[in-house]
């Protein structure tokens, strides 16, 4: 095993490199370039300002000079620095990252936590109301925009009922509020951002894994569990469910990448100061060195998600063994 996750770390590096240098490229043929946007804040910026920002950010170098620059300061974790305000893409991103660490965490566990007890109960009952309305709901649910939901939402419990705030991580006097006040505060912040980036996941994974335990049923080790003489709570925790979670492992693995990516409709509804909203306002302001610090990113989770989804599977089932 040990093995195995050495080679695929190590395949991680020629897989990273094609991704950057097609990414690069791809937005460098994009009409435009990132110096016009101090000349869209200060109007008066002269040309010879402007040509002497291309030289000082390497801009005035043939592409591939650049890609080379890019990628080596990229080995040294040095994103450079933002074209709107200056400041080192990193500090940006690191301060942005523990808000939408912490409220796609939350929805990741609250998805799994009531998901797969609601799609094994789902299969279990095949048939009955419980089952149909819970079809019925759940289609609803996947088929609804996350807006949409969340404008209600926001109109219903912010609003008219006022139990939650409207928008924001905290509220303005947090400084003054003892430590019980303050997580209060913000797990009044978080219930709905966390519940509107949820549902849609909820939905899918509660219908994964209704189809997924109704195959493992009806499978002839169950039938011969079934002969031996095990009780039925054994022969669906201990037999069927590790079977039917499997494909569960893998839509985890590859929801590692948006624990970063976050979600910038949520984030801009309620007014988030999260990852999301900072790439969004990246490919807006067509600040290239945020924009590929979260190709480079997300790159790098995409593949460590399916690396651990390929690790989770030997645990969750032992038939699964990786040698030479």
């Amino acid at each position: 095993m040990i093995n195995y996750i050495l080679k695929r770390l190590l395949g991680i590096v020629p897989m990273l490199l094609g991704i950057t240098l097609i990414s690069f490229f791809v937005i460098k043929l994009a009409p435009g370039k990132p110096v016009i946007l101090q000349q869209a804040l200060n109007p008066k910026i002269s040309l010879e300002e402007i040509r002497r920002l291309e030289k000082l950010e390497g801009l005035d170098k043939p592409i591939q000079v650049q890609y080379v620059n890019w990628i080596s300061n990229i080995a040294k974790f040095n994103f450079g620095r933002s074209y709107g305000d200056g400041r080192p893409v990193m500090e940006k991103v690191l301060e942005r990252l523990p808000v939408t660490l912490t409220i796609n965490i939350l929805s990741l566990i609250f998805i799994l936590a009531i998901a797969i007890p609601w799609g094994v109960k789902s299969a279990l009952k095949e048939g009955s109301f419980f089952d149909s309305a819970s079809t019925v709901f759940m289609f609803l649910l996947f088929a609804a925009p996350t807006f949409w939901l969340a404008l209600l939402l926001m109109q219903l419990f912010c609003i008219q009922l006022g139990w939650f705030p409207i928008s924001g991580m905290t509220s303005l006097d947090f400084e003054y509020f003892s430590w019980p006040q303050k997580l209060w505060d913000l797990a009044r912040h978080m219930f709905l951002p966390v519940l509107v980036s949820s549902l849609g996941g909820f939905a899918g994974v509660s219908r994964y894994m209704r189809s997924n335990m109704i195959e493992a049923m009806s499978q002839p080790y169950i039938y011969t569990a079934r002969a031996k003489g095990l009780t039925e709570n054994e022969i669906i925790y201990k037999h069927a469910l590790r079977n039917a979670v499997l494909p569960i492992v893998t839509i985890v693995g590859l929801s590692i990448p948006g624990l970063l990516g976050g979600s910038v409709i949520f984030e801009s509804l309620f007014a988030i100061p999260g990852i999301g909203r900072l790439f969004y306002e990246a490919a807006m302001m067509r600040d290239l060195n945020l924009i590929m610090a979260e190709v480079v990113l997300v790159s790098i989770l995409t593949m460590l998600g399916n690396l651990v989804a390929d690790i989770a599977y030997a645990y969750v089932d032992p038939r699964i063994r990786y040698s030479k």
